[in-house]
């Protein structure tokens, strides 16, 4: 486990031109009795999230899809670096947020779900762990690693046409020919990346800016690094023109809740692809074609 993580932690810092990131507690260390309990609840729920919190799973995913090798990989949002930040202003709803509402957040927009009430069982669990995970880090200071390592902006604007080449060649084989993940008989192995079972409209990911730098750095899934900036931003942009589930926040039709909350060149929420508008309740469900658009 040591030697994996240090591999995926080197990996993603060479790649973000970063200094090392400090180690981080192997899962093995948790202590006993009821600060370890909580731990590892918080554990469970970050792997497992739809078994170990159903009620909060409105979808396929789990918060590792994200956050690799349960929020310890740095490059991938890691818990640890992210946790001494807090509380801190958040531009997405214009006020201080806890450690507690930003991880409530991601079952909001990510997970697609009704989210842990503040305070609760499952929240606290989570902060144990990522406290857990924190532990020596200096408070208030950002970490080498802490988020997606960033990169350059695109030489040529991002093309449907060569996301979807890029898609099915890198891509497909580990989140299907029509994004809708891996899933071997309960157990979903890799993550859909659009349609109802992936995360919604108000997620970071459905930012193309936010997942070109983490498909660059971290996928495919073990060679991180290997795509080019231009081919990252080009799959980035393929995937987040897909539909996907209503953002939460809709505000009675696409062109008002992009002026409200997705008014930004990197969002494709209420523009038209395919001759859809995204985020328009009132379209036709579309018709899944492998490894492309949804016709």
């Amino acid at each position: 486990m040591k030697a994996r993580l240090f591999i995926a932690v080197a990996a993603a810092l060479l790649l973000a031109g970063q200094a090392p990131a400090p180690t981080v507690p192997d899962e093995a260390a948790i202590p006993a009795g009821p600060a370890g309990d909580a731990i590892r609840r918080g554990l469970a729920i970050f792997t497992d999230t739809r078994a170990a919190a159903p009620q909060h799973a409105g979808n396929q995913l789990r918060c590792a899809n994200c956050h690799l090798d349960a929020g310890r990989t740095a490059g991938a949002a890691p818990l640890w670096a992210a946790y001494g930040n807090f509380p801190a202003f958040r531009e997405k709803n214009g006020r201080m947020n806890s450690f507690e509402k930003r991880v409530q957040d991601c079952f909001i927009y990510s997970m697609n779900a009704a989210p842990p009430p503040m305070g609760g069982e499952v929240l606290l669990a989570v902060s144990a762990y990522a406290a857990w995970l924190a532990q020596g880090q200096r408070i208030g200071v950002s970490p080498p690693g802490r988020s997606f390592p960033a990169i350059a902006a695109p030489a040529t604007p991002p093309d449907d046409t060569r996301g979807r080449a890029l898609f099915a060649e890198h891509c497909a084989s580990c989140h299907g020919e029509t994004g809708q993940g891996l899933i071997e008989g309960a157990t979903v192995v890799n993550p859909p990346l659009w349609g109802p079972n992936s995360y919604n409209w108000g997620a970071g990911m459905a930012q193309v800016d936010k997942a070109a730098p983490f498909i660059r750095a971290n996928m495919p899934l073990g060679s991180g690094g290997s795509l080019s900036v231009q081919q990252a931003w080009d799959i980035a942009w393929f995937i987040d023109g897909q539909v996907r589930p209503q953002d939460p926040r809709f505000a009675g039709d696409p062109a008002a809740t992009r002026t409200a909350h997705h008014n930004r060149p990197w969002s494709r929420y209420g523009t038209q692809v395919a001759g859809r508008i995204l985020g328009d309740p009132t379209a036709t469900p579309p018709h899944h074609t492998p490894a492309g658009h949804d016709f």
